[in-house]
């Protein structure tokens, strides 16, 4: 259940999403967040330079591996605009990091690429459970969905060499 006090996480999320928009790579923004609700590390997709692993979620992991307790792994948060990818999943699960609220889900993903015509990803989409089984979840959130589609369409609309 996604608590009212959450939303700014979620709202800074898909800012970052834009933030990479405007930088070429794909609309993915994420955030790590204490249990005391600080705001540790936030990162956008960087998979414009050619690199197709460097998505924010696998950034939050290796910062937080490199910064945090296991203790307070398990205790933060990750606020992104779009469900982990298997690979993003299993690096959360990995590092041991606690709870994913994310606002569109894989499947409205697929749903929207589709529509659009867009091949699918190389890898499969899963859901994080079936990669994490037992992990805290929750997402999507309906109040955000039609941004991030829109976000997703203009990055699948620009011609190739701008991406």
């Amino acid at each position: 259940m996604i608590a009212e006090n959450e939303m700014p996480y979620l709202t800074r999320s898909v800012e970052l999403a834009k933030e990479a928009l405007q930088a070429g790579d794909e609309p993915f923004g994420s955030l790590l967040v204490s249990a005391q609700g600080k705001v540790l590390q936030e990162e956008r997709n960087r998979i414009a330079s050619g690199d197709s692993t460097r998505h924010p979620e696998i950034a939050l992991a290796y910062w937080a591996v490199e910064n945090l307790t296991p203790a307070e792994r398990a205790a933060a948060t990750v606020y992104t605009s779009g469900e982990h990818c298997p690979m993003c999943a299993a690096a959360h699960g990995w590092v041991g990091l606690g709870r994913i609220v994310y606002v569109s889900s894989s499947k409205q993903l697929g749903q929207w690429l589709s529509a659009m015509e867009v091949a699918p990803p190389p890898v499969k989409a899963l859901p994080i459970q079936e990669i994490v089984p037992g992990l805290e979840v929750d997402g999507p959130v309906p109040e955000f969905a039609e941004t991030m589609e829109s976000l997703h369409r203009r990055y699948h609309q620009q011609p190739a060499a701008s991406r």
